[in-house]
């Protein structure tokens, strides 16, 4: 059997100092409380974490502090925490360099490689793109599509190809809100479930792909709200969907408060409010205005997050 990543597992912010160097106490301090909050795993360096902010060293230190900070911690069910480091690069190449730096560092259980940005590739650029990345390592390699950001798909056949094609390619996240693209990325590989599946990345659609076969999501308000978004997923593990649904919908409007500002920074306003000591997104991302952090302090008060 291959690696299956599931439950909630939260691309964990990157806090910067006011100079715009990494943080890393807080780090640490973050990957803590996240676990201990119920998440089923980590991933630093996604886009929420701003990965295209590091440089190589800081990359490495980050996957090592993170690694470091929760060694030995486990789930509510007695399991290992997942790692997942995030690999982007514009190039084929320059993925692949940072993948090795992910073995070296080690202790990591996959990789997650966004398509690229800036480049509009056809299908079959992407799949030679994510079939050459799959075949430079052993790794298990998780396919991140967010054609919001980067303005390029990966198409459901697309997917389903990799999905056959490359043992190691393990999982899709689907981080598009286009609820018929996720269910087509399970639809068209339904058969293959021994080695692949399906993670959501947008947080307000969690309950659905759970229900549609989905295995877990990537979700970046489980930062701000860690044991309501667990919450979607242990409640489903165990039969309570009522359960489950209830903490979909408590969530729901943190997600769409996200849409305020630009990302991720309402995430970390939130953070801030709640007093731990992220930072600010690094510029040229603004703080959100004065009648955003309003809105948003509100949303948090009316989820008890505050």
């Amino acid at each position: 059997m291959a690696f299956v990543p599931y439950g909630v597992i939260p691309p964990i912010i990157t806090p910067f100092h006011e100079d715009g160097s990494v943080n890393y106490e807080a780090l640490t301090m973050m990957s803590k409380r996240l676990v201990e909050n119920g998440v089923h795993g980590l991933f630093p360096l996604g886009t929420t974490g701003e990965f295209y902010a590091v440089n190589d060293e800081e990359f490495k230190k980050i996957l090592v502090t993170v690694r470091e900070a929760v060694k030995g911690m486990t789930t509510r069910k007695g399991k290992p925490i997942q790692l997942f480091a995030g690999c982007n690069h514009i190039t084929t190449r320059g993925v692949i360099r940072q993948i090795k730096m992910v073995e070296e560092v080690g202790g990591y259980d996959a990789v997650s490689v966004l398509t690229p940005m800036f480049v509009s590739q056809t299908q079959d650029e992407l799949y030679t793109y994510y079939k050459t990345i799959a075949d430079s390592t052993t790794m298990p390699v998780i396919l991140y599509n967010n054609k919001p950001k980067t303005n390029v798909t990966i198409e459901p056949v697309t997917v389903a190809r990799l999905a056959k094609d490359c043992p190691n390619i393990v999982a899709a996240k689907d981080s598009t809100g286009d609820m018929t693209n996720a269910e087509e990325y399970l639809r068209l590989t339904a058969g293959m479930r021994d080695h692949f599946n399906v993670l959501m990345g947008r947080d307000t659609l969690i309950f659905a792909a759970l229900m549609y076969g989905a295995t877990g999501a990537i979700a970046s308000c489980a930062n701000v709200a860690p044991r309501i978004t667990a919450d979607i997923y242990d409640k489903w593990e165990d039969g309570d969907y009522q359960g489950a649904l209830a903490a979909q919908y408590r969530l729901a409007p943190l997600r769409i408060a996200c849409n305020m500002g630009t990302f991720p920074q309402t995430i970390k306003e939130a953070l801030v409010m709640q007093g731990l000591p992220v930072g600010k997104c690094l510029d040229p991302i603004q703080e959100l205005n004065p009648e955003q952090k309003a809105k948003l302090r509100q949303v948090l008060t009316e989820m008890d997050l505050l």
